[in-house]
């Protein structure tokens, strides 16, 4: 598997990987990697979220916890030592992390993002729940988002 955050790691992983890994939901690379030998090969993704039992405490968490995700361009690849990590997440704020995490219990927004994804190619999914809330994030996609997603689903 090769990891690919923009189109010529998109294409490189076509070449020589035996699946594509990405972060992002984005079909340009998806198409850049079939075209470039990916055809009939894996595409995985990572989608992150955070389930509690309201939006609020799932924002604060996933805003606590994981603060790289609003991070934006290349600069999760370029800070060298973590107090850099530390200084750039001071910049982030709640809003943002929610734009990019699905926060909360709703089962809507979760299958959203889930579709949004395989919608761009991806057919493997990792969901990650950020978050203390393990098993109560098991149970909740166990009851509320796996069965809405159909014959589709290969494995929870």
């Amino acid at each position: 598997m090769v990891a690919a955050s923009g189109k010529e790691s998109a294409e490189l992983a076509g070449k020589i990987g035996g699946g594509l890994v990405v972060t992002e939901p984005a079909r340009a690379l998806a198409e850049r990697f079939e075209a470039a030998g990916g055809r009939g090969k894996p595409r995985y993704a990572e989608i992150l979220v955070c389930w509690a039992r309201d939006e609020a405490s799932a924002r604060q968490t996933a805003h606590r916890l994981w603060p790289i995700a609003g991070f934006s361009g290349p600069l999760v690849t370029e800070l060298a030592i973590p107090a850099h990590f530390d200084a750039a997440a001071k910049m982030v704020t709640e809003a943002a992390i929610a734009e990019e995490i699905v926060c909360g219990p709703d089962p809507a927004r979760h299958l959203e993002r889930i579709r949004e994804y395989a919608a761009a190619g991806f057919d493997h999914l990792c969901i990650h729940q950020i978050g203390p809330a393990q098993e109560a994030f098991l149970r909740f996609y166990e009851r509320e988002v796996l069965p809405k997603l159909g014959e589709r689903r290969a494995a929870a």
